[in-house]
């Protein structure tokens, strides 16, 4: 069996690839949001969101991302998913909701296309 590499910057549709240079784009957000694994870092980040990410080095650009909840802009900048489900569940955005958002829709509406075979 053969594989084709994609190249650097691809795309899938409308989704970026999670690639080499994404990650590197992405690195400090994922760090950040890493760390909210553990239970203190959580505390921290509660305690003071822009001490938490001047401790990791977010650009001003990060930092409005978090503080705006932009999940979807968040994995533009090299967010990945995975980590970015730690600062969700943490600023009580859930998968859920963060799936909303990314779609443009309330959670309620999102909720409704759970069962549906057809949703995307």
């Amino acid at each position: 069996m053969t594989t084709t590499q994609l190249e650097p910057g691809a795309k899938i549709g409308d989704a970026e690839v999670f690639d080499l240079a994404l990650s590197w784009r992405g690195y400090r957000i994922n760090k950040m949001c890493n760390a909210l694994s553990q239970p203190a870092e959580r505390k921290a980040f509660q305690a003071d969101e822009e001490a938490f990410m001047a401790r990791f080095g977010l650009s001003d650009d990060e930092k409005k991302l978090v503080r705006a909840r932009d999940f979807a802009g968040l994995l533009r900048a090299g967010g990945n998913i995975y980590f970015l489900l730690k600062l969700g569940v943490v600023t009580g955005n859930g998968l859920y909701k963060m799936g909303a958002a990314m779609r443009g829709e309330s959670y309620e509406q999102f909720l409704a296309t759970r069962n549906d075979a057809g949703a995307t």
